[in-house]
């Protein structure tokens, strides 16, 4: 276990004392972690084109190092000409090792690379998860911009278990994710 991402021994050694003192934590077990981050791309134009869904799930393999799946539709909805079960999105579901590898190559390498970058905004969902949404795949050095045919955004979901906003704010400002404003709205 000597390979393991810097990010996962940072959280044992710095972030979980950090966040213990900070809410006042009696256990370790008490402090929020990471449990999974969630990549999914919509992809709405592909009822026209099916090749979309074949581009997209090499890329989000390339981007994860994890094989990406197919999202199938639930109905048929004729206003969007769906049918039941037809492929329209992509998504992976990361966890432990694969995690923390994606999680600092996000952070240190491809957020820096967007344009005009100011930071992500600060809004949970309630419950400690966050979800980014990024309008363009080619922010990541492992996607090759000669080869891409269609720019495709993702939302990318970073599931905790912190039980509060404020803590699962916390958390993900330790892992060093770049809010725009220091405190939360």
């Amino acid at each position: 276990m000597s390979n393991t991402a810097s990010l996962k021994k940072e959280y044992q050694d710095r972030i979980v004392p950090a966040l213990t003192k900070e809410f006042g934590y009696k256990s370790v077990m008490q402090v929020p972690v990471l449990k999974k981050i969630v990549i999914n791309q919509g992809l709405g134009m592909a009822t026209a084109d099916k090749k979309i869904i074949d581009i997209a799930i090499s890329e989000l393999s390339t981007i994860t190092g994890q094989k990406a799946v197919a999202t199938v539709s639930k109905k048929d909805i004729s206003n969007f000409k769906l049918r039941k079960k037809m492929p329209i999105g992509v998504m992976v579901t990361l966890r432990r090792e694969q995690m923390y590898e994606f999680l600092e190559r996000l952070v240190r390498v491809a957020l820096p690379r967007i344009r005009d970058f100011k930071g992500i905004e600060s809004k949970l969902d309630g419950r400690g998860n966050y979800t980014l949404g990024i309008q363009e795949q080619i922010i990541f050095p492992e996607i090759n911009i000669d080869n891409i045919t269609k720019i495709l955004g993702m939302n990318i979901t970073f599931v905790t278990s912190a039980k509060t906003d404020e803590e699962g704010y916390a958390l993900l400002r330790e892992f060093g994710l770049p809010f725009k404003n220091g405190k939360k709205d």
